[in-house]
């Protein structure tokens, strides 16, 4: 049975750190059932390692429950849509798992996004000064997959032989523009050609590759890495097929092959030799296990971070956020946060802006014709958890929540607002005065790009009270929002002009996160890499051209990533003419949070992101020192 003209839902699948997720959404972008199958994922020390195999077992689940949630029949799917974390994933000539790890265990074929295994590769890249790096911020992270490939040839030389296709888990152009150093922007002339998901790949440096050390990537026109390409949403192949792959010369990889997850949905399109014929394994099997037709059109996906965009950045109400400018410069104006284990800043503008330790500029890899700026946090979500289920009084707060039915996370913002009222402190924020933390404990992404940068927790004592782990928690949050305007005054510094942001994701839905990132991430023009001394004090009040508090707008459904996944595979059935269309129908406004109107909570912000900034200075400093004295 194939699908029909009356299919009138759009299927999108999210893979994050620690679930696959699945969403319906009918027309109009409402979602109608979603479900989640958790992934195992193994920690030790700085590598962290997945496997594709149960990545793709866990993706099937959530599919097939999320249509069974939804009511939704097979034949009602007009199209399916993907996002996963930009991890890298490994296979041989046959298709199977090669491992990453250590351990030589074969099922853990995945090197996780977040894995910082490779900060010594990074470096040495970075000394390169490669004019490719200027499209990665000014240098590449370990979280980028150049470092982790030199890395596994260095440390794996085994696995490095047998490895027959390194892949982004999502396997999409935008991540191999963001995490692979490929020159999107050489297609620019190509893009309004119609065959444009067809191109060459000509965005891969041969001399970077070369001088790094991974010239042999480049061998047999790219074959390890992919040679063509195709921009997001675009239609792969025709769609999901009940027959055998034929192999030939270019193949499309959109088959759901099994042993390539979901890095089977990719917008390459890869150079495959006629003797991987046998590798390919029959669609039909594949399409039992998700539950769908033959037939059903997919789109080319994006990292879930950018399918966060997708889902959110239209997402603007009606009256002042829309008055006055031209569409094409509003969009200009904003800033998405997804929000969930780490945090991304996405913002996009018309003209190529590079923002030192920011990455991109990155043309066409979210919004089809504009290039996109990321910043990042490697940690907030994850923060949390750790600052959280690490104090001793965790477990007894724990217990509580549960006897409530609601989450630890709930529990710590009503005992917030009680201690609020009980100290008659002036405002919520103002109960952190003693404490302050720097939440660089995974690094810092943006702006500074250090991978180096540690943790730091201000103000400690030896009080192990609930209440404490409450101030902690709270300072942690503050911490995690000057993170975030550091990163916009940044880039408003170098050319962009954002005033509004746009929240989604996991912390999204936490009232407190999202009410101190609107009082304390401000409209700023001011130079963020201005030496501390010449900041303005806290007596200034208000800074130049600094205004209190920016408004948050945070989307009408819970699940964005999985709406920007769908949009993908909207677009690819043809029932929008393209990304910005189908954004601008499916996404919609929410809640609009706006920031404190309290002279006194922009003077208190401003006082403690000078200690935040200055945080970051000392541990500087103190890292000289030692260095000077192991000399």
């Amino acid at each position: 049975m194939f699908r029909g003209s009356s299919a009138s839902v759009f299927l999108g699948v999210d893979v994050g750190t620690g679930s696959a997720r699945a969403g319906i959404f009918d027309q109009k972008g409402k979602l109608l059932g979603s479900a989640s199958s958790p992934i195992q994922i193994w920690k030790e020390k700085d590598c962290i390692e997945q496997s594709s195999t149960d990545i793709w077992h866990a993706v099937c689940a959530a599919v097939k429950s999320a249509c069974s949630l939804a009511n939704v029949a097979p034949e009602d799917v007009a199209s399916l849509g993907f996002a996963a974390t930009c991890s890298l994933v490994a296979v041989d000539a046959d298709g199977s798992p090669v491992s990453v790890s250590w351990t030589g265990d074969t099922r853990r074929n995945i090197i996780v996004w977040m894995d910082h295994r490779a900060v010594d590769q990074a470096e040495r890249i970075n000394a390169s000064n490669s004019p490719v790096l200027q499209y990665c911020g000014g240098g590449v992270s370990p979280e980028m997959q150049a470092p982790k490939l030199l890395w596994v040839k260095e440390n794996l030389q085994e696995s490095w032989s047998m490895v027959c296709r390194w892949m982004d888990l999502s396997d999409c152009l935008c991540t191999t523009v963001c995490k692979w150093t490929y020159l999107g922007h050489a297609h620019m002339e190509q893009w309004k050609e119609s065959d444009s998901r067809d191109m060459e790949a000509c965005g891969w440096d041969n001399v970077f590759w070369e001088e790094i050390g991974l010239g042999d990537l480049v061998e047999g026109n790219c074959a390890k890495i992919g040679r063509s390409v195709a921009f997001p949403g675009h239609p792969l192949g025709s769609g999901l097929t009940a027959t055998t792959a034929k192999a030939s010369n270019l193949v499309v990889l959109k088959v759901f092959l099994r042993w390539y997850c979901l890095s089977l949905l990719c917008d390459k399109l890869y150079r495959i030799q006629d003797t991987m014929q046998s590798s390919f394994i029959g669609a039909f099997s594949t399409m039992c296990e998700l539950g769908l037709l033959p037939g059903t059109p997919v789109g080319t996906p994006l990292i879930d971070a950018h399918a966060g965009g997708v889902g959110v950045m239209e997402s603007i109400p009606d009256g002042e956020f829309k008055a006055d400018l031209p569409d094409e410069e509003a969009i200009c104006h904003r800033m998405v946060l997804v929000c969930g284990t780490s945090t991304c800043h996405m913002a996009v503008s018309k003209n190529k802006l590079f923002v030192p330790g920011v990455w991109g500029p990155f043309w066409s890899a979210m919004v089809p014709e504009f290039w996109l700026t990321e910043g990042g946090q490697s940690a907030t979500g994850a923060l949390l958890d750790y600052v959280t289920e690490n104090h001793v009084a965790a477990p007894l707060l724990s217990k509580r929540a549960s006897s409530q039915s609601i989450s630890i996370y709930e529990l710590l913002n009503k005992m917030l607002l009680s201690m609020s009222h009980e100290k008659n402190s002036p405002f919520l924020s103002a109960l952190t005065q003693d404490i302050h933390v720097l939440p660089d404990f995974h690094g810092n992404r943006s702006p500074m790009a250090d991978p180096k940068s540690k943790g730091v927790i201000y103000g400690l004592t030896l009080d192990t009270s609930e209440k404490h782990l409450a101030l902690l928690y709270l300072a942690t949050i503050q911490g995690i929002a000057y993170g975030t305007r550091h990163i916009v005054e940044h880039c408003n510094a170098h050319g962009h002009k954002i005033d509004t942001l746009l929240a989604c994701g996991g912390l999204a839905k936490n009232s407190i996160y999202i009410q101190e990132h609107a009082n304390i991430v401000g409209k700023s023009l001011l130079p963020a890499i201005m030496p501390l001394q010449l900041l303005p004090s806290s007596d200034a009040s208000p800074f130049a051209s600094y205004c209190a508090g920016c408004p948050i707008i945070l989307p009408r459904e819970n699940e964005p990533v999985l709406l920007g996944a769908a949009v993908l595979g909207a677009v690819a059935g043809k029932k929008f003419p393209g990304v910005r269309d189908a954004m601008k129908a499916l996404n919609a406004a929410g809640k609009v949070v706006n920031p404190s109107s309290d002279p006194r909570v922009k003077k208190y912000h401003d006082a403690k992101y000078q200690i935040f900034r200055s945080l970051y200075e000392q541990q500087l400093s103190h890292r000289s020192t030692m260095a000077e004295a192991l000399r």
